[in-house]
C-alpha cells in the first residue's frame, strides 16, 4: 500500500485552497495512507523529505507528465518497493522527481483501478 505525505509550505493558506487539498486527500485515502502536513518554511520541508522515496512538486502550471504515464510510474513504485511519495505544494523544489497538477493524482489511481475518470 502506498503512503502519501502531502506537504503544504505556507504560514497561512486561503480556505479555498485548504478545502481543495483536503478533498484530494480524501480521494487518495482509498488508494493508500495519506497524511497532510502543514509546514512553515522550506527548511522544515528539507528535513522531512529525507524519508521519501519519490518527490512530486504539485504545480498550477502545465504538468510535465500525463495521467496515464503517472499511473504507470505509481505501478512501478509499488513493484520496486518505493511506495512512499511526498507531494509538495507551495514551494519550488528544483530536485523534484516529477511535476504535476492535483487532478493527475486522482486520475492516475482511477486509471490503475479501472475507475472512470475525465480526461
Amino acid at each position: 500500500m502506498a503512503k502519501f505525505d502531502i506537504y503544504v509550505i505556507q504560514t497561512k493558506l486561503e480556505k479555498f485552497y485548504l478545502d481543495a487539498i483536503k478533498e484530494y486527500e480524501k480521494r487518495l485515502t482509498r488508494y493508500g495512507k495519506t497524511q497532510l502536513l502543514m509546514l512553515k518554511n522550506r527548511e522544515q520541508l528539507s528535513a522531512k523529505l529525507a524519508d521519501s522515496s519519490f518527490t512530486v512538486l504539485v504545480t498550477p502550471t502545465k504538468p510535465t507528465i500525463s495521467s496515464e504515464s503517472f499511473a504507470d510510474k505509481i505501478n512501478s513504485w509499488g513493484v520496486s518497493g518505493s511506495s512512499q511519495v511526498a507531494f509538495i505544494i507551495g514551494s519550488d523544489l528544483p530536485q523534484a522527481d516529477e511535476r504535476l497538477s492535483l487532478s493527475q493524482m486522482d486520475r492516475a489511481y482511477r486509471i490503475i483501478h479501472n475507475h472512470p475518470y475525465h480526461k
